[in-house]
Formats: C-alpha cells, structure tokens, sequence
C-alpha cells in the first residue's frame, strides 16, 4: 500500500553517494536540447545512498530503468521501478526516487523545464508507470554524451536529441490501442468538477468497471479513479499559480465539495497544502 512520506523524505534532496556514477548532458552545454525544451537528461548506474527528491517539479520527467529496481515515489505512494519499466512524472509533482540496499539501479532519464506558456510533452492520457523498452531511449542518450565528449560532429548532437525526444514522446502516448480510453480522459478533463465515480467511467466508455479499471492498470500504471484525482491535482496547481481565485472556489472548480478533503488530497499529491505551494510557486 502507498504511504505518505514524512517531513524528512519531503525535503528538497540531491544524494548521488561515492557509488553512483552519472553520465548528463545538460541544455546550458548542449541548445540541441534546449530546443526541445530538455533542460537536462543522462544515464545513472545508482546505488544506496542515492536519493532524489524533488518538490516542484518545472516540467515533465521521464525515467526509465533498463537493470536492477529502485523506489520512486508517484501519485503520493512508493512503488518498485523495475528494468523495463518507465515511470512519466508531471510538472508541478512531488517526485521522489532512491536506490534499494544492495540492488545497482540504472536508469534513463530526461527532464523537461517547461515554459509557461507551452503544453508539457505529458498528455492527460498519460502513463504514470507502464512497460516500455528502454534500450532504445538508452541508446540515444549514451549517443548523445559520447558526441558531446568528442564534439568532432556538432550537427550530429541534434539528431540524438531529436531520437531522444521521439522515444519519450512514444511513451507519453500509447493510446493507439485504444482510443476508448483516449476519449475517455480527454472528456473527463474538460469537467473535472463533476462527481465522478467508476460506475460512471466505465458507462461513458462501454466497459465494464473490471475491464476498465484492468486496462489503466496495464496502460496508466493507476486506477481510474486515481488518475481522475491526477488530473484534478494537475489544473488544481495550474488555478493556484495562474489565477487568483480561493482556495474554496479552485476545491470545488476540480470536484471537492469539501476544502479540508481537497486541500489534505493536494498535498499527499504534490507535496504542499494549497496555500503554501501557491505563496512558494509564485516566491
């Protein structure tokens, strides 16, 4: 079962630890990736005590693991990432990832800074955690570090990226087996402030609630009912750093008929109470 971390894990953290090698290139070195809006993205070998946390994130973040496991925290819980998995975390989440005791995680990794006024590469139909081949994205980024180390064909650095940004891409939407599921949230984000309920999901699809809730398992790495929560999470940040409305108005605007529920909901997700994360983003 999930569990809410505690005041400890919800600090801003950075341990890489004397084991843990990194191989990044970051867009400051590199515009190729700047143009895509990638603010950084490379390959880890990991191993304890490296943590990561980070409570704000600016923009997308992919992470794919090819050997070993490690722990990220999603969706306000801890999970195992295991090779051959991804998991996408989006902008404005508390995203946590550490290594297991006595366990190498290697990893993938691309992290988007994105601007304000341009859509994240994160769709609301979106995996959160699903299968995915990571040797390919693994690939692309060794590929693109080896070039920047040797700098002999500068042209090439944007071919890698543009490799890089089709393998994430890829992931973030998956839905060509199933448009059902596609229209599905696409229709619930647009009305998010009505009471949703399985029941309901599952009729404006023409599943039943078990098919249903098997497939975004499969496909989302979440349930349905907690990719609803998601995406009411996801505009919830948006209206508290774009708009100046109560907190009360934006609870109810995103399907909380109680402030308490959704203010207690927000910050298992994100990692702030509405109030602070709205004073902190706009800091």
């Amino acid at each position: 079962m999930p569990v809410t971390p505690n005041e400890k894990q919800l600090e801003e953290t950075n341990r890489l630890g004397a084991d843990t090698r990194e191989m990044r290139v970051r867009a400051s070195d590199c515009p190729a990736l700047a143009n895509h809006h990638i603010a950084h993205t490379g390959i880890a070998d990991a191993a304890v005590p490296y943590e990561i946390v980070r409570l704000n994130l600016g923009g997308t973040y992919m992470l794919a693991c090819f050997e070993g496991r490690g722990r990220i925290f999603l969706d306000g819980g801890w999970r195992v990432l295991r090779a051959g998995e991804c998991c996408l975390a989006p902008p404005h989440a508390l995203l946590a990832f550490k290594a297991v005791l006595g366990v190498r995680w290697r990893f993938a990794w691309v992290r988007y800074q994105q601007p304000a006024d341009q859509k994240p590469v994160i769709a609301t139909s979106s995996p959160a955690v699903a299968k995915f081949d990571p040797e390919p994205l693994r690939a692309a980024v060794l590929g693109l570090w080896h070039e920047m180390q040797s700098r002999t064909a500068p042209a090439a650095l944007a071919h890698w990226v543009e490799l890089i940004q089709i393998y994430v891409t890829r992931f973030a939407s998956p839905w060509q087996t199933d448009d059902r599921l596609g229209h599905l949230w696409e229709h619930v984000a647009s009305r998010l402030g009505e009471p949703w309920s399985l029941g309901i999901l599952a009729k404006y699809c023409h599943l039943s609630a078990e098919h249903l809730r098997r497939l975004c398992r499969r496909e989302l790495g979440r349930s349905p009912m907690n990719h609803v929560i998601y995406l009411r999470m996801q505009l919830a940040a948006r209206l508290l750093t774009t708009t100046n409305d109560k907190i009360e108005t934006i609870a109810h605007d995103v399907g909380y008929e109680n402030p308490f529920v959704f203010s207690t909901t927000f910050k298992k997700w994100v990692g702030w109470r509405p109030s602070e994360y709205r004073s902190r983003h706009r800091a």
